[in-house]
């Protein structure tokens, strides 16, 4: 599990641990890999099992990640799932977010997916059997106001995973990605502090949810073997919504996305409206204050 550490990472790990897998965490802090580690073997079934801790950047360098996922391997055996939880979210208007902040997302929430996923699929593909989930966000499935640098991050980790899914299903290999909504974690506590008002309004219209009902969809989605992964009925409407040419896991699943997709759109014509409304709301207020500002 890259990421970990904490928030979903976490409980996703300790949602595996509960039902008996050997566990590799994989994040940059060692200090909060040590306390979950103590956190998550609470939780054993059994004398036997491990949980490994790893520190590494999954970013930054290919081979590095390709050589501590080998040695975790020697360790514990073949990867039977690989969850990439890793992942940050810088909030604000486009011209307001600094250049930077658009390149370090994308190395961190997309390319620290690419890494661990090309180190073990080699392995997978041998074996004939693997998982692999990429946790995006539903602001990968619709672009919102102040997530200009966070969104495309998220959208290409669907794109990775329908063309990865191509590539790896006759080997008997799975891939799942998820689509979380706004979800009680350190880092959801740490991006709301910078949320641009109209951003905050937005997602006000939905609720948070708590990481362990997050992780508990994600990884019974991920042993079915399921390609889309949602929570609640909003999670449900948007990835009806979003199905464009994703893989479908069953002829259930394709004819519900038939038979919903029309009148699911009339909804969301209805959400968007009310987000444009929320933006063209903030705009007017904020002019009318740097009028009286001027005037004063």
């Amino acid at each position: 599990v890259t990421g970990g550490s904490s928030g979903i990472g976490k409980c996703i790990a300790i949602e595996c641990y509960k039902q008996g897998a050997f566990i590799t965490l994989i994040a940059r802090d060692e200090n909060k890999l040590l306390q979950t580690k103590k956190e998550i073997e609470k939780y054993s079934v059994n004398d036997k099992q491990v949980v490994l801790c790893i520190s590494v950047d999954v970013s930054k360098d290919y081979e590095q990640v390709e050589n501590v996922l080998k040695q975790a391997q020697e360790k514990l055996g073949p990867v039977d799932m690989l969850v990439n939880c890793a992942g940050t979210s810088v909030t604000g208007k486009f011209e307001a977010i600094e250049v930077n902040s658009f390149e370090r997302l994308m190395a961190v929430n997309y390319l620290g997916s690419v890494y661990p996923s090309r180190a073990v699929i080699a392995t997978m593909k041998e074996r004939r059997m693997g998982r692999i989930v990429f946790v995006s966000s539903q602001a990968g499935q619709l672009g919102l106001f102040g997530y200009t640098a966070y969104s495309p991050t998220k959208f290409a980790l669907r794109g990775l995973a329908e063309a990865l899914q191509m590539e790896v299903k006759p080997y008997n290999i799975y891939v799942t990605v998820a689509y979380p909504p706004d979800t009680d974690t350190p880092g959801f506590a740490e991006e709301s502090k910078t949320k641009p008002l109209e951003t905050k309004l937005i997602s006000e219209t939905s609720s948070v949810c708590q990481a362990e009902q997050v992780a508990r969809v994600i990884v019974k989605d991920a042993i079915q073997g399921n390609f889309n992964s949602s929570v609640g009925s909003d999670g449900y409407m948007l990835s009806i919504l979003t199905s464009g040419m994703s893989p479908v896991t069953s002829i259930t699943e394709g004819l519900q996305q038939v038979v919903c997709m029309g009148i699911f759109r009339i909804v969301g014509l209805f959400y968007l409206g009310s987000f444009d409304s929320i933006v063209r709301r903030c705009m007017m207020q904020r002019e009318k204050s740097e009028s009286t500002d001027k005037t004063e």
